[in-house]
């Protein structure tokens, strides 16, 4: 395995993302997710020749990519941004085809290692969670929605069993004082949630999943996602790829599912019913099953042991959508 200890984080299967998403000299390609940098350097190492646009909606990690930027001047071309704003964005500054996308979904180190940023309850800091900077935070959250609402939260996004336990608990503990910390909300969540039974595997510490639902709450992951898929496929140019890391199975099931009608592998009606057309798929997958990071990968670097990763590449033969900017 590749890392880049220079830049302080490890990229998760770097070599993997690298191989399917092939950068070739003269291609323009998008890192959507810029974070620490990590594939953004390895592409611009791989392909001398090529053209990358890197997006990030942390103005930190922009900051931090201005060094690379600056050692490859006209190649690399930083912005702020959404993900899920990847078409609209480009657009803008006049790129509407691509020969390749890249998205990380997870947290970087960075924002997980800061605890001024708020993402983990390792080191206490303020109750932040936002990727940006506007909109609301996770003490928004967890100071404001009604226990029910807040219960749906942990439940639908976070996965956690005891969804309805913890939002009592975390109402109880605000109409005492505010929860403006990690520290805190953690500690209230932990008291909540039942012991760690032997049968049920490998312990996760029992904040983990309401963490991970307030986080996916307040930068509107999920929406992010779709939208992003969504925007890729229409910028990639004919045997254009697009490679996508998930690190969650809400996540990985978007990427999946996507991936797989855009391939045409999703259920198609009965071929004796009439009148109902089966278009051609546009798209193939690189990735018929989710790549897992190897042993050695995972020992080094232990986020990296929920990592999925799917591929999708444009058809050859396929133009892209004409869309009708394009037409004018």
């Amino acid at each position: 395995m590749t890392s880049l200890p220079s830049l302080g984080h490890v990229p998760v299967m770097l070599g993997e993302v690298l191989d399917l998403l092939a950068p070739a000299n003269g291609g323009t390609l998008l890192d959507a997710t810029f974070g620490g940098g990590g594939y953004a350097r390895a592409i611009l190492a791989r392909a001398p020749g090529c053209t990358l646009w890197a997006m990030d909606r942390d103005r930190d990690a922009l900051a931090r990519g201005a060094a690379l930027a600056a050692q490859h001047p006209g190649r690399l071309h930083l912005f702020e941004g959404r993900f899920g704003d990847m078409l609209a964005l480009l657009s803008g500054r006049g790129v509407t085809r691509l020969d390749g996308i890249v998205l990380d979904l997870g947290v970087s180190s960075f924002q997980l290692d800061d605890a001024r940023r708020g993402f983990s309850f390792r080191n206490d800091g303020p109750l932040d969670m936002r990727m940006g900077q506007d909109g609301e935070t996770a003490a928004d959250l967890v100071n404001h929605l009604p226990e029910r609402e807040l219960a749906d939260v942990l439940h639908h996004l976070g996965e956690e069993r005891h969804a309805r336990r913890i939002a009592r608990a975390i109402v109880a503990a605000r109409s005492k004082a505010p929860i403006v910390t990690t520290g805190r909300l953690a500690e209230i969540v932990r008291a909540a949630v039942p012991p760690h039974h032997p049968r049920e595997g490998r312990a996760i510490d029992p904040a983990t999943r309401s963490f991970q639902a307030l986080r996916i709450r307040v930068n509107d992951e999920l929406g992010e996602i779709e939208r992003a898929l969504a925007a890729a496929v229409e910028l990639l140019a004919p045997g254009g790829r697009l490679v996508v890391v998930a690190f969650h199975s809400l996540e990985d099931r978007i990427v999946k599912r996507f991936m797989q009608d855009a391939a045409g592998r999703a259920p198609r009606p009965s071929r004796h019913l009439p009148g109902l057309d089966q278009t051609p798929a546009e798209f193939t997958l690189l990735t018929p099953h989710a790549l897992r990071p190897g042993e050695a990968e995972t020992e080094e670097n232990p986020r990296s042991r929920s990592a999925r990763l799917r591929a999708l590449a444009r058809l050859p033969q396929t133009p892209a959508r004409l869309r009708p900017e394009d037409a004018a």
